[in-house]
């Protein structure tokens, strides 16, 4: 038993590694999975509509979940609810398999709608699973250096978008759908096994604080009202309600604006520079850690990508597109990384599932609103008013062209101006702007959380 137990991880950093290493392993697995399923699904239905259903359904378990997910955090042990996690995506992915295995034997017809309830399923497991992880980090993590962990968070989850999209153009080739879901099984058992080769701490609770979990509409209560009475923190919230609305349709809109003048090999390429600039973002985060004042690292990140968004929206140019991929992903690890460590530093970290959750449930309520909408957007508003004898095509046209994808290139534009105002009206709010100084820290300064392990 004693042999055992030298074996588990037990100092802070180690564990912080060893989990970051399993996300990063299994991040990679699922941009192969993301990436060959997206355009599996585009492919089969040529529809905008028919493919954002599946982002939709991918995002909507974050936001109903997101609640009960945060007080279940809180309730248990933190490292089981990861391994559970994992085990839920291995079973969504498993489900997937069996559906091509099913179609390519003859004895199931697949259709794109099939996909639906597995990639809800590992959205599930992806919502208890990122909200045990990232209440986990401050336990492991000096206040100090939450800005450089959040980072490297965000580099482990940007890996699969840099190099998935890539080994997927090979792999689909190669080994076929079912080859690549097989090898994103394989990496959601790397990151089992480095769960199981750690112990994580869980919190400590005062009276007040164990009092507060006799219901579980308590618990979701409290993460609202610990928010709301913070207006620094709900102004933030807001912001980023609005920023994840605008990502997730540029997103979404990627792969039928890419495809609409060249082919999935490149779309591959294009998606992988923009992983490379979550690399690099994540990099310079993890080296950096953000401004002193985080705040202005998220509204300035997020004026950048607005402008980013410009730039894609120029006339068909692959070149154009990555460049302008590259710099909008590149300002994603920057911004969460530097709100991620306003949160983790402002809420204490017995609570902060709950309170995370909530803030989770309210950001991505927009996602799945968006992903709803990209479809009929593109297909029955802005691809007519941008076509050869559309509304627009004698005037903006002139700039950005006509026909397949440039009414995609102007909704680009639209999002781009509204991250820009999104980024003048957080700045122009005195709440938010100094929502660092107003705020007491939950955190030591220096000193990383004192906390028992459970079993």
């Amino acid at each position: 038993m004693a042999s055992s137990s030298r074996r588990i991880a037990t100092q802070p950093a180690r564990v912080f590694s060893l989990i970051w290493l399993g996300q990063l392993v299994s991040s990679l697995g699922t941009g192969l999975t993301q990436f060959s399923v997206g355009v599996f699904v585009y492919q089969n239905s040529a529809s905008v509509t028919e493919y954002s259903l599946a982002s939709f359904f991918g995002f909507l378990p974050m936001v109903l979940l997101a609640p009960v997910a945060g007080s279940f955090v809180d309730r248990s042990n933190r490292q089981r609810v990861m391994l559970l996690a994992d085990l839920g995506a291995m079973t969504s992915i498993l489900l997937m398999w069996g559906l091509v295995s099913a179609d390519s034997a003859g004895l199931w017809p697949l259709r794109n709608w099939h996909f639906y309830l597995p990639l809800a399923m590992g959205a599930a497991a992806s919502t208890f699973r990122v909200l045990a992880f990232s209440t986990t980090t401050p336990l492991l993590v000096s206040k100090e250096n939450l800005g450089r962990a959040n980072g490297m968070v965000e580099l482990a989850m940007s890996a699969g978008q840099l190099l998935g999209p890539a080994m997927a153009g090979v792999l689909v080739v190669r080994l076929g759908l079912q080859g690549v879901l097989l090898i994103d099984l394989a990496t959601y058992v790397f990151a089992l096994g480095t769960l199981l080769c750690v112990r994580i701490p869980q919190p400590e609770l005062d009276a007040t604080q164990a009092a507060a979990r006799k219901s579980l509409w308590t618990d979701i209560a409290l993460g609202w009202r610990f928010i709301r009475e913070r207006q620094g923190l709900l102004g933030l919230l807001a912001f980023s309600s609005a920023v994840n609305l605008v990502s997730v349709l540029v997103t979404v809109l990627i792969t039928p604006l890419v495809l609409s003048f060249t082919d999935p090999t490149t779309l591959g390429w294009v998606v992988s520079c923009s992983g490379v600039g979550m690399v690099m973002g994540g990099i310079t985060m993890g080296v950096w850690g953000g401004p002193k004042r985080r705040i202005q690292g998220v509204l300035g990140a997020e004026l950048i990508a607005g402008l980013a968004l410009l730039a894609a929206a120029l006339p068909a140019s692959v070149f154009v597109v990555a460049c302008a991929a590259f710099v909008f992903m590149f300002t994603a690890p920057v911004a969460m990384g530097c709100s991620q460590a306003i949160w983790q530093s402002k809420v204490p970290p017995a609570i902060q599932g709950r309170v995370f959750a909530t803030r989770r449930m309210l950001a991505l309520s927009a996602p799945p609103i968006a992903a709803l909408l990209a479809g009929p957007l593109t297909d029955k508003l802005f691809d007519p008013l941008m076509a050869p004898d559309g509304a627009l095509a004698s005037s903006v046209g002139q700039v950005l062209g006509t026909g397949p994808g440039r009414g995609i290139a102007l909704l680009y534009i639209v999002l781009g101006l509204m991250l820009a105002t999104c980024v003048v009206l957080a700045w122009s709010a005195p709440r938010v702007r100094a929502v660092e100084d107003e705020l007491p820290d939950a955190l030591p300064p220096q000193v990383v959380p004192a906390a028992q392990s459970q079993a």
